[in-house]
Formats: structure tokens, sequence, C-alpha cells
């Protein structure tokens, strides 16, 4: 016996199928609450994503050199603030904005049509940091491979090297004591007559470590500077290339596939830390490097200048990966009523957590290294690409069995970078799902690789003999201010024009109605404690900006000015598009302008059976014919 069957009444985001050829979405499956847009397989699969788009290289080659310039432990007190005042509160916004509407960081904006351009500005960031983000990748890729051989290539000056590539400081010049007189001569004079040098006169000569000028001369082929672009370094494109693959290999299913390979991507860094961390305690003048980073070295007075309070927040900002539009796409795949307060409060512990831990394994290696060689800690220590391919592979040179160690080390890397490139990856390919789901049905995977192929041909200048600068150029400029702009407007439009009040209903909607006493920290926040310390922030960053250079490098004038056209175009779609808006709005301006202040008709949960009275009238128009009934039969057996 046959019946009709009328669809999106079987059960919440189940709809019967009425295409013969029922075709099927990888990205979605049976179980899934949601089967257009597909949903994580389980909770593992969403923290885990998040945890690795949050935890990121940051995290071990910027926080501890941090933590060591800003007051050692003291610095914690700062972090912690900036957490608790600006990182959090924007993190549970963007977790619970995404998964209210299951839309992606563009198509969000139907809560404020008005500002929609800043999610565009949000996905054209977040593709100019991919481009060179995979270059460093890369970069690890090829230190990774570098690392099967008997003797690290950077542990000794070999054939590459020059007469300035030394391990050890070599004395020029001091002062001594001949015949009863203080004298200064050169050193070869001291030595040659028995002489010692008086302590605190000592002069080096300029040196630079194998590692260094490994870094340099080898793994980059650096030239001169941006104006000297020179070939592509063909190694490193290869390394580009690979790491490309395993980024299409990892989401050529989506959300399906990448949140299986995230339980080992995210998980095994932890392990290698560990290792390393055992490894370095054991080490002569581990004590003395961890002392620098958050002992007794610490210095509480360092609290009282305003720098250390922007480094805390600044880097909050960025570690938790805030505004980039990554936070909101992957939590537009949970289901309507997962818990994303809980998980927002668990990934920015974690990922605090996580920076406070790799700076001790950092530190360690680093006390040995200062040991060994016989200098200050603080002249061993340095940050970004300075720690990773330059500080901690020398010191990983000294130690035994050094190849295990350096791959162990550029392993992690590898694995910390490509989280966060999932993610990012997966911020682009829901924007295009978002704006073709039809296309995305049909055609992810080759849209996915497509997507990677072209991002791959757009990093080739970052891998020729200039490429290094052209990477720190791109996040000079892409990745500052830029992302700053994104997060005070994001911020402002939902709290202030849309309505905090109105939003705080819509997360209750998710997560269930709260106590008045549970929502005054987060009202302090969105309302007042978190815009004023954003805009604090962007206001400092722009009195404090500073032409780009690389170490001693300067940028040419034409560079500069490649980096403030990166910029505006990221930026200039928020004004482009508010203005669209308003032109195709009807009344006079001020009626145009209110109109686009007002979410859009189809604002709103994206499944009907979650809409509830307050929601009851969004129809989507893309989905109109869906609520009437066919004008064929359709029988089920």
């Amino acid at each position: 016996m046959g019946m009709l069957s009328l669809p999106g009444f079987l059960s919440c985001g189940k709809k019967k199928d009425f295409n013969l050829t029922n075709e099927k979405d990888a990205h979605s499956s049976d179980s899934d609450e949601n089967s257009e847009r597909g949903n994580w397989s389980n909770k593992g699969d969403y923290l885990l994503s998040m945890v690795g788009y949050a935890v990121g290289l940051g995290n071990v080659w910027r926080f501890p050199y941090l933590t060591y310039q800003n007051g050692g432990g003291a610095f914690l007190i700062p972090y912690t603030l900036m957490l608790a005042l600006a990182g959090l509160p924007l993190f549970f916004m963007e977790c619970s904005l995404g998964q209210f509407a299951s839309l992606g960081p563009v198509s969000i904006w139907r809560i404020l049509p008005l500002f929609q351009g800043v999610g565009i500005t949000m996905v054209i960031i977040s593709t100019f940091v991919t481009i060179y983000y995979n270059v460093i990748i890369a970069y690890a890729l090829y230190y990774l491979f570098a690392s099967f051989q008997k003797v690290l290539p950077w542990s000794d000056c070999f054939s590459w090297a020059d007469e300035f590539c030394s391990k050890t400081r070599i004395v020029s010049d001091c002062n001594t004591i001949l015949h009863g007189e203080i004298i200064h001569a050169n050193y070869s004079f001291i030595t040659s007559n028995n002489l010692t040098c008086i302590n605190g006169t000592i002069n080096y000569k300029p040196v630079q470590f194998p590692s260094e000028q490994y870094w340099n001369k080898v793994a980059l082929q650096r030239s001169s500077g941006l104006d000297e672009t020179g070939r592509i370094v063909w190694y490193l494109a290869l390394c580009l290339l690979l790491s490309w693959m395993i980024v299409g290999a990892a989401l050529f299913k989506g959300i399906k596939s990448s949140g299986k390979v995230v339980y080992f991507t995210a998980l095994f860094p932890y392990v290698i830390l560990l290792i390393l961390l055992v490894r370095g305690a054991t080490l002569e003048g581990a004590l003395d490097g961890i002392e620098y980073y958050i002992g007794r070295q610490s210095n509480i007075t360092k609290l009282m200048e305003a720098e250390v309070w922007k480094d805390a927040a600044t880097q909050i900002f960025y570690s938790l990966s805030v505004a980039w539009g990554g936070l909101v796409a992957l939590s537009s795949y949970n289901k309507f009523h997962n818990n994303c307060y809980s998980d927002a409060i668990l990934v920015c512990v974690i990922n605090c957590v996580t920076s406070i831990f790799a700076g001790f394994a950092i530190f360690s290696i680093l006390g040995h290294m200062a040991f060994v060689s016989e200098r200050p800690v603080s002249e061993v220590v340095d940050s970004g690409f300075d720690l990773a391919f330059v500080a901690y592979p020398e010191a990983l040179s000294k130690l035994p069995v050094s190849p295990l160690w350096s791959f162990l080390f550029f392993f992690m890397l590898l694995l910390l970078g490509l989280d966060s490139q999932f993610a990012t990856i997966e911020t682009l390919t829901t924007t295009i799902q978002d704006i073709y789901p039809k296309v995305m049905k049909k055609l992810r995977m080759p849209v996915t690789l497509g997507l990677c192929t072209l991002l791959f041909f757009l990093g080739l200048i970052c891998v020729t003999q200039a490429g290094i600068y052209w990477v720190n150029l791109i996040d000079h400029f892409c990745a500052g201010w830029g992302i700053l702009i994104a997060a005070v407007l994001e911020i402002i439009g939902i709290i202030y024009i849309y309505g905090g009040n109105r939003f705080i209903e819509d997360i209750e909607m998710m997560i269930g109605k709260k106590s008045r006493l549970f929502w005054l920290w987060w009202r302090m926040c969105w309302f007042f404690i978190t815009p004023v310390l954003l805009m604090a922030i962007l206001v400092w960053s722009l009195v404090t900006f500073s032409r780009p250079s690389y170490g001693s490098v300067l940028y040419p004038t034409w560079g500069t000015a490649v980096g403030w056209c990166m910029i505006i175009f990221c930026v200039i779609w928020i004004p482009i598009v508010a203005i669209v808006k308003i032109v195709k709005a009807e009344g006079n301006l001020v009626q145009r302008i209110v109109s686009c202040c007002r979410p859009a008709v189809n604002w709103g949960p994206y499944l009907e059976c979650h809409r509830g009275e307050r929601y009851s009238h969004v129809v989507d128009p893309k989905k109109k014919k869906e609520h009437e009934i066919p004008t064929v039969s359709a029988v089920v057996y």
C-alpha cells in the first residue's frame, strides 16, 4: 500500500528525496541532522578541529618569546585577563553565530546585510594567509626531510658556509694588563703573549652560526631583497606541492574526512611536545632556560608598561583565530542544540595551556644550548622564523641522536600547521557551498582540489629566492590590523545594531534558558569591555605601524605599496558592499540604511523545526518550492 509523503515533515532536517537518481553529497550522511549541509560525525571531530585551528605555529614560536620578553611568569597575568576580556567573548560569539544559522562567514551576514562586506573581508584575508601559511608548512617539510641524515646538515660549517660561519663566538679584541698597565689589544696578540682578557671588555667578531647560514644560503637561497626575485627554489616548490596534496587529500570529503584526520594531527603534537620537554628537562642548563622563561627571572614591574598589555591582547586575539571566519565556518556544521558555550571555554583553555606548555619544551632546550655555547640565554632566544628554523635547530644539533629530535620537532611543526590549514581551506569551501550549494553537492571534490591547485600556483612567488620577503610582507599587512577592523565591526554590528539581548535570545534557543546572572559577564564584555579593548589595539597598531623589514633588510617603497594595496583590497569590500546594499534597498536614504540594518527575511535557524515562534515567519526564497505540495504524487513503498 502506498501513501503520500510531504517533504520536510518526517524529522528535523530529514527530507524524503524525490530525486530518482538519489545523488548523495559526500559532505553529508543519513545520520546528519542537516542533510543539506551535513554535520560533524561526532563531537570529537568538531572539538579537535577547533583545537587544531586555534593551536598553531604561534603557540610554539611566538608565545614563549613574548612571555620571556614581557616579564616571564608575570606576563601570564595580563595574558589570562585578556583571554577572559577579549579572546573568550569573541570566540563564544563566533561559535554561537555559526551554529545558530548553519552558515559560513559571508552568508552569516543575513543577520546584518549592511555589514556583509565584513564577511568578505574575513574570507579574502584568510585566502592571503593560507597562501603563505602553506609555504611555512613547506619549510617544515624541507627540514623534516633534511633530518633524515646521520649528521644534520646545519650542525657545522660545511661547503656552503662562508668565512663568517662559526659554531662558537670568536673574540676580536679586549682589554688586558701588560707591565702593570691596562691596554687594548686584538685577541691574537693577547694569546701569543699568554695574557688574559679583563672580564666585561671582550668584543666578539660578527659571526653567524651554521644553522643561520643554512637557513639563508641553503634552505631559502635568500636573495638580497624584494627587488631580486631570483629563480624558484625547486625543492621548496616540491615541498609546497606536497603540502597542498596533503591538504587536498584530507579535505576531499569536507568535514567527513578532515574530522577524522585531526584525531592524529591535533593530538600527536602534544605527544611530541611532551617528549621534547622530558628530553630537555634532563639536559644541563635546562633550568636556566626555564627560569628565563617563567621562573626567578620574572619581573612583575613589567606590568606597568602598556606594551606588555598590548602584546598580551594581540597574542590572545591572533592565537584563538577569531575574526578569520574559520570559527563561524567550523561551527556551522554543528547540530543546532550543541552546547557551544562549554565548547568555546574548553577550546580556549586548551589553546592557552598549550602555549604555556610549549614554552617549557622550547626554553629547556634553549637553556641547554646557552650552557653548551657559554652564552646567556638572552642571546640564544628568538621568535618566529628565527626560533623555528635557526635557534631551535641549532640547539637540537647539539643533542645526542640529534636527527631524531630534529625529525620530531619539524614533524610537530608540520602537524600544527596542517591543522590550521585544514580549517582555513574549509572556511573557503564553506563560503562557496553557501553561495553555490548545488555545485558543491555534485562537485565538492573537484572544487576543493581546484582551489588547492590555484592556491599552490599563487604561492609559487613565495618559494622564489625572494620568497621569504613575500611571506613576511603578507603577514605584516594582511594578518595585522585588517583582522582587527573586521573584529571591531563584527562585535559592533551584532551587539549594537542587531542587538546584544536579541543575540542572547538566539543563543538560548540552542543551549537553553540561562539566568540573568549567567549573562552578566558576557553582557559586560560584549557591550563595553571587548569593543573598547579591540579599538585600543587597533589604534595602537595604526599609531605604531612601521615599514616592513626582514631582519636588517628594509623593503623598497614599491614593496610597501604592494602591502598597502593588499590590505586595501581586503577591507574595501566593507564600504563597497554596504553601498550596494543601500542602493538596492527601497525608500529614501534613511529608510534604505535602516532596512539594511535589519536582518534579511531568510535570517534564522537553517532548519524549519528549530525556528520556533521567534522565527516562524522565515522562509528561504531558495527553498520555497520545498515547502509546497509536489505537483506529482510521490509514492513511498
